[in-house]
């Protein structure tokens, strides 16, 4: 936010807007959406998805887009205590913060700070911010529907708008509908059960 706030193109000097909610006045679509979307494997790894990291490593070598691997666990120790870049020494240091936080929250509070900090629009944070903003509701009533187009916004929050969606975010907002549906719910009681 700081970074943002200073430095950030298009919103330098905008006033940000973040309300802070408990994960239990969040809709549990929202944190279906986010689960289904980027960390289907949330509950059961200990905050590394090795296997999309080397299929991420594989496609950068071969020569196709860099996509990301980063789990939900990694973006929250990158944004909480470093910057965003893309240099070695972040990315051991955001290693380190990943297993940190893994071993000293739940998942449920790892999910709980992700859903408050996580960029949802240009200075625009967190779930409550982006729902008052853009569905003139509180994350607490989010419907399926509006959690998966809000969740769209995740790749690239400064340049899609959820209550102007493009027929990309129309699409990627159904793909994440159909995984919501095979994940079904996201229990939290079954975090201790990691490999």
């Amino acid at each position: 936010m700081v970074e943002r706030y200073f430095l950030g193109e298009g919103t330098r000097f905008e006033p940000t807007k973040q309300d802070w909610t408990p994960i239990d006045s969040i809709s549990s679509h929202m944190v279906l959406a986010v689960v289904a979307a980027e960390d289907n494997l949330f509950l059961s790894h200990w905050g590394f998805d090795f296997k999309s990291m080397k299929e991420a490593r594989d496609e950068m070598l071969s020569g196709k887009r860099v996509r990301g691997a980063s789990t939900i666990s990694m973006q929250v120790a990158k944004n909480v205590f470093l910057w965003h870049g893309r240099t070695w020494t972040r990315k051991v240091l955001e290693a380190g913060f990943t297993i940190l936080t893994e071993v000293f929250w739940s998942k449920q509070r790892i999910m709980e700070i992700y859903l408050n900090i996580a960029e949802l629009g240009p200075a625009i944070y967190g779930v409550e911010a982006a729902s008052q903003q853009y569905f003139k509701r509180s994350a607490a009533d989010l419907s399926r529907n509006q959690s998966a187009l809000l969740t769209s916004v995740l790749p690239n929050p400064l340049h899609r708008n959820p209550s102007k969606p493009t027929q990309y975010m129309r699409s990627y907002q159904q793909r994440i509908l159909k995984n919501m549906r095979n994940i079904e719910k996201v229990d939290f009681k079954k975090q201790n059960a990691k490999p």
